[in-house]
């Protein structure tokens, strides 16, 4: 007979236990809930050992909303779903703990990969993965959960996610490979364009916030405003990463000078042999080579008009959050007028660069990027999503389907009357 003690860890304790697991992420870290607790969250740490070990933990938040109190553990708890009897004796106790806070209900959602996809959603076979673990679902339930369903769309916990392994990828040359031949091209052209990357302090976050706050009003989404990003590098330090891609337009005006100047003399060649003997392939390479100096002169102008604007314009930001496992891209934005630039993909291509292949201390290599949320949705091209999936799609990766949320109600009669109190008001 197996003996479990559920208990609150102190930090240490579950620091040490949440980096062993192999579902470590961002979320279930002292971090993380140090920044829960900013934002007015009563956060424990809590575990369930077995024989004086740490099999199971969770960063445990407890919510005091307007209408009712509930209590979540977001991207986990950290367990062995597959341990029947210790998921059992684990997700009860976190139950009852929940409603020792006064919790209506407690919402879960594993950090454990439900079905591995091919990029375009299909799942794979399951030698690579792709067989549902529905022994998960099994055990959760079984514990009385109830499943929220395998939705799509975007949701407030990310059911989906684009994900590249960056196993045995050692240098830029062999990164640049791995992409598709059209995002291989998108990186080269922004860097032809004079774009650079480099990583910001929180000295210029506001810069980073602007970015962010205006594809939040084009795209609909919500902001976070420019407080959240600042507490967040204060909670997470060197793991948290922020990342301007900035178009140096000095730059930019030399390199468009050259192609104009390059075209110029090639169309300056063809005219003059077609003045000695003209020929139908002549003069269709001159109709061609003219067009493109045409396009290179308009291109010309308008790097002396950016020139205008100043040294180095913002055209992109990213932030990046590093762990020993992953490294995941978990906000981005970008100004519409620059997207022409491809700054976007250089940020990517530049993260996986330097926060896996190369590496950061103490990290060293890490063999996952996440690319985070996408809504699931593969096979409608008109899909709001679209756009993001493509994207995504372009550096070669694959879809992790997770298993979602998971709900214990604690207090039915008042989960009942906070439902219909939503209904009344529309929420």
């Amino acid at each position: 007979m197996r003996k479990f003690s559920f208990e609150v860890l102190n930090e240490q304790e579950f620091r040490a236990f949440a980096e062993a697991s192999p579902q470590s992420n961002f979320q279930q870290t002292v971090e993380m809930a140090n920044l829960r607790r900013m934002h007015g969250m009563d956060v424990d740490f809590v575990g369930m050992r077995e024989d004086g070990e740490i099999k199971a933990g969770a960063v445990f938040a407890t919510h005091h909303a307007p209408m009712a109190t509930f209590c979540s553990v977001i991207s986990g708890p950290l367990c062995d779903y597959d341990d029947d009897e210790l998921v059992a004796e684990f997700l009860r106790a976190l139950a009852r703990f929940a409603k020792k806070k006064g919790a209506v209900h407690l919402d879960i959602a594993p950090n454990q990969r439900y079905r591995v996809r091919d990029d375009h959603g299909e799942a794979l076979p399951e030698s690579e993965g792709g067989a549902p673990d529905k022994r998960m679902i099994r055990n959760i339930e079984q514990a009385g959960y109830e499943h929220g369903g395998f939705v799509r769309g975007y949701t407030s916990t990310v059911r989906w996610r684009f994900a590249k392994d960056m196993t045995g990828i050692g240098d830029e040359s062999e990164l640049l490979k791995s992409y598709s031949k059209r995002t291989q091209w998108s990186i080269k052209r922004a860097r032809s364009m004079g774009v650079h990357v480099r990583e910001i302090g929180v000295d210029e976050l506001d810069t980073f916030a602007r970015i962010e706050q205006q594809t939040a009003e084009r795209r609909h989404f919500e902001f976070r405003g420019p407080q959240y990003f600042k507490q967040f590098a204060q909670c997470f330090g060197e793991r948290a990463r922020f990342v301007l891609a900035e178009i140096d337009t000095a730059e930019y005006q030399r390199s468009m000078q050259r192609k104009a100047d390059d075209l110029r003399a090639l169309v300056d060649g063809l005219e003059a042999k077609i003045a000695q003997r003209e020929t139908t392939k002549l003069r269709r390479r001159l109709n061609e080579e003219s067009s493109n100096l045409a396009a290179a002169n308009k291109r010309l102008a308008e790097a002396n008009e950016l020139v205008e604007k100043g040294d180095l314009i913002p055209a992109a930001a990213s932030m990046f959050v590093l762990g020993p496992r992953e490294v995941v891209y978990l906000f981005s934005g970008s100004v519409e007028e620059y997207k022409p630039f491809y700054a976007s993909a250089l940020i990517q291509h530049e993260a996986m660069l330097r926060y896996c292949v190369q590496g950061v201390e103490p990290f060293g290599h890490v063999n996952l990027y996440d690319f985070y949320g996408i809504d699931g949705i593969f096979d409608d091209p008109d899909d709001e999503g679209r756009g993001v999936l493509e994207f995504k799609q372009g550096f070669n990766g694959y879809v992790v389907e997770m298993p979602g949320d998971f709900m214990k109600v604690l207090r039915p009669v008042t989960y009942r009357a906070q439902r219909l109190a939503h209904k009344l008001l529309g929420r």
